[in-house]
């Protein structure tokens, strides 16, 4: 249930509402003060109940329209906030009019190359470092990342460049840890439905992004994200990084789809992956840019500065001088569609647009 009260509503009339509320049981959230107070009901009510609610508080003063949720995940729905959420992360910031380009190796392999990497990345126009310090993989065998020595040397980067840092979390026991050291956490596509991981960085005070599971619905996804969200973690963008289909001419398909019926139904920001939807370097490109022209608020590009030698993840990744290459195209792109890059100041935009 959505209360909207009137735009010149006294404080006392507001209070009288969470009052009435608070009296029956129900804890409302407050959705926004700005232009107009603006309250949610989340909880679980039968229909009874929640007709005589809304016919009380349509009695109310100061009260101006009361709405029913249609959608089985509430706090991360448009109905609850019209407003795509902005996240600021570092210096940067996700959901309003920049586009946040994050970039990185798959995992941080060493202090030397991580570091000379996100300089060179800096200069490109990132607004944001990836790489990963705990590495789920497929086989026990492969390399599965430094551990709190890969966290160290991102955060050394962040010192170096200013830029922030995101890396993912792989159990509820390393957030903590994690959030120690990272701007932002990521829950990755086989911890989607770990609903445990979901509660304990719902329980942090950092920006998550959580990524789609490999054939997991955009309900589910939406509903795991409410779980972030419930815990009181407001700060959560969707990534969109292709989900398993019969086709094998890519790693995943990617479903671009997903950006605009996202975009419809949540206020989070959303995010697209395309090296782990093409699994080829050379489709990566393209489907960036294809992402940004449907609406995608950002992307994240694995970046290497050998990307034959990289340790995991080589065959998808771009050299420096190609996303150097795709940042030129996306900036006009980002043009395009009324947005512009975060990290790419005028002047640099200006060298980027001659480059392309």
């Amino acid at each position: 249930m959505v209360i909207a009260m009137k735009q010149n509503a006294l404080t006392s009339q507001v209070a009288g509402v969470i009052a009435m509320l608070k009296e029956r049981g129900i804890e409302p959230r407050m959705v926004t003060t700005d232009p107009r107070t603006v309250l949610g009901v989340v909880d679980e009510l039968d229909q009874g109940l929640a007709k005589e609610l809304m016919g009380q508080l349509k009695g109310f003063p100061g009260v101006d329209e009361i709405s029913s949720f249609t959608d089985s995940w509430k706090l991360v729905s448009r109905s609850f906030r019209e407003d795509t959420t902005h996240i600021k992360l570092g210096p940067a910031s996700i959901g309003g009019e920049d586009l946040l380009i994050m970039a990185g190796p798959c995992a941080v392999e060493s202090k030397e190359n991580f570091q000379s990497l996100a300089k060179q990345l800096s200069v490109c126009g990132a607004s944001m470092l990836r790489g990963g310090a705990f590495k789920p993989r497929t086989s026990p065998y492969s390399f599965r990342g430094l551990g709190e020595e890969g966290l160290k040397i991102m955060a050394e980067a962040r010192e170096q460049t200013g830029l922030p840092i995101i890396t993912e979390v792989l159990s509820p026991a390393d957030v903590e840890l994690v959030a120690d050291y990272a701007d932002a956490l990521q829950v990755g596509t086989r911890n989607m439905q770990n609903f445990s991981l979901l509660e304990a960085v719902g329980d942090v005070n950092k920006p998550v992004m959580l990524k789609r599971g490999l054939m997991a619905t955009i309900k589910e996804l939406l509903l795991s994200a409410e779980y972030i969200v419930a815990r009181g973690n407001n700060n959560v963008m969707l990534c969109e990084r292709g989900i398993r289909t019969f086709e094998t001419q890519t790693r995943n398909t990617l479903d671009i789809s997903a950006v605009p019926v996202l975009k419809k139904h949540t206020h989070l920001p959303v995010v697209v992956d395309p090296s782990h939807a093409a699994g080829k370097r050379e489709l990566v490109p393209s489907m960036a840019l294809a992402a940004v022209a449907a609406g995608a608020d950002g992307l994240m590009l694995e970046v290497h500065q050998n990307p034959e030698a990289a340790f995991s993840d080589g065959r998808q990744s771009l050299a420096v001088e190609d996303f150097s290459r795709l940042m030129a195209g996306l900036a006009k792109v980002a043009s395009a569609v009324d947005r512009r890059i975060v990290g790419v100041n005028d002047e640099a935009q200006g060298n980027l647009f001659a480059a392309g």
